[in-house]
């Protein structure tokens, strides 16, 4: 069984930021109990699309890494990092 500080250890090997927008997007999809929040979601959404090119390093890791954590409490964790792992290199967003 996958711990979360596993997938987080893996969510930054290689000094990765986040996945690409459109994976990014993929992997928020699988998360289960999604629910409308106001004007928003919650989880919230991935920073992507517009947000994509205005949004700092620290903030896109922050929001993915919230994504690992709701995946973790809504017992979908092991689909996650499945996924995760089963992206090759181009797919991930990494800083420079």
């Amino acid at each position: 069984m996958i711990t979360v500080d596993e997938v987080l250890k893996e969510a930054v090997r290689d000094g990765r930021i986040c996945p690409q927008p459109t994976n990014w997007n993929e992997l928020w999809e699988m998360l289960p109990d999604k629910k409308r929040k106001g004007n928003g979601w919650e989880p919230s959404l991935p920073l992507i699309l517009a947000a994509w090119y205005d949004t700092p390093h620290m903030i896109k890791i922050m929001r993915f890494h919230e994504h690992i954590r709701w995946a973790e409490d809504h017992g979908a964790l092991e689909k996650v990092y499945d996924y995760m792992i089963g992206l090759k290199p181009e797919d991930w967003y990494c800083g420079n």
